[in-house]
C-alpha cells in the first residue's frame, strides 16, 4: 500500500509540473495598449553647436506650440479625440535623456500640464551628434510604448549631419519599415560653441537622409526667430496626418546620388581640431 501511495504521489507532482511547465511556456497575452489618433516622439538635438540661449529658444518652442490653440485643435479633432506624447533629448550616440515621458493629451489642460513639465528644468548639453542613436532610440520609446497609435511619428530637430554611432540611413529605414515616419527641422542656424561640422544645405540632406516613412516632411528653419511658428506648423501638420504637398520621402536605395555620410567624413577630416558638436 505505501509503495502504491508513493507511486501515486510521483505521478500527481509530475502530472502538475507538466502542467506548470505548458501553462508557462504558452504565449502571454500583450499588455492592454490605450488607443490614440498619434504616438509622437519629440526628438530634440542638445549638441554643443547649440548656445544655452538657443537651447532654451528650443524648449520653449516646444511647450508654447503644444499648448497653442490650432495644436489642440488639431488633437481633439482625430479619430479619438487624444494623442500620446514623450520627449527626450539627444546628442552622442549614447546621449539620450527622456525630459517628459509618455504622457496622454486629450485636452487644453492636458497640454498645459505637458509643457509645465517640459518647462521645468533647464535643458543639458552634451558632445557630437548621432541622429542614428536618436532614431533608434525614438524606435525603442515607440515599441515599449503603454499607447498604441493608429500612426506613429517621431519629430526630429537639429542642427547638424550624423557624425557618430551607425549611420543615419539604415536607422531611418528600420523605422519606416514598420510604418513609422519621420519629420525633420532641420535648424539651419549659428550661434553654438562651433559650427565646424555644419552642412550649407542641411535640410537637403534631412531630406534625403533622414526623413521616411508615409507622408513624410521637412520645415526648415533658417532664423531662431522662425522656430516658434515652424514648430507649431510642423505640429498641426504632423497631428492632422499630412504633409501637405509635400512628396512621401522613398527609402535610401531610391534616392538620388546625396552623400549621406557627410558628417562622418567631416568628423574624420577634422577631428584634429578636437571641436565635438
Amino acid at each position: 500500500m505505501g509503495l502504491h501511495l508513493n507511486q501515486s504521489g510521483l505521478l500527481a507532482a509530475f502530472t502538475g509540473f507538466c502542467c506548470a511547465f505548458l501553462v508557462a511556456t504558452q504565449p502571454q497575452p500583450s499588455r492592454a495598449q490605450e488607443i490614440v489618433d498619434v504616438q509622437l516622439v519629440l526628438a530634440v538635438d542638445v549638441s554643443l553647436s547649440m548656445s544655452a540661449g538657443e537651447l532654451e529658444i528650443q524648449r520653449r518652442g516646444y511647450a508654447e506650440a503644444l499648448t497653442h490653440e490650432e495644436v489642440v485643435g488639431a488633437i481633439l479633432s482625430g479619430m479619438h479625440g487624444k494623442i500620446a506624447v514623450t520627449y527626450f533629448e539627444w546628442a552622442g550616440n549614447f546621449s539620450q535623456r527622456v525630459v517628459v515621458p509618455w504622457t496622454r493629451i486629450a485636452s487644453a489642460e492636458d497640454a498645459r500640464h505637458f509643457a509645465e513639465r517640459l518647462s521645468a528644468n533647464p535643458p543639458s548639453s552634451a558632445r557630437r551628434t548621432s541622429i542614428s542613436g536618436a532614431l533608434d532610440y525614438a524606435g525603442d520609446l515607440l515599441a515599449e510604448s503603454d499607447f498604441r497609435g493608429l500612426r506613429r511619428v517621431v519629430d526630429v530637430s537639429g542642427d547638424g549631419p550624423n557624425n557618430q554611432g551607425g549611420p543615419v540611413v539604415p536607422a531611418r529605414d528600420r523605422l519606416a519599415g514598420m510604418g513609422i515616419t519621420i519629420n525633420g527641422l532641420p535648424l539651419m542656424t549659428n550661434g553654438g560653441l562651433t559650427t565646424s561640422f555644419d552642412v550649407k544645405d542641411l535640410d537637403t540632406y534631412y531630406r534625403n537622409c533622414v526623413i521616411g516613412g508615409p507622408g513624410a516632411f521637412v520645415v526648415p528653419v533658417n532664423d531662431w526667430s522662425q522656430f516658434p511658428e515652424a514648430i507649431r506648423r510642423k505640429l498641426v501638420l504632423e497631428l492632422a496626418g499630412t504633409g501637405g504637398h509635400r512628396p512621401q520621402v522613398v527609402l535610401a536605395q531610391f534616392h538620388s546620388a546625396y552623400d549621406c555620410l557627410v558628417g562622418e567624413k567631416m568628423w574624420r577630416d577634422r577631428s584634429w581640431m578636437w571641436q565635438e558638436p
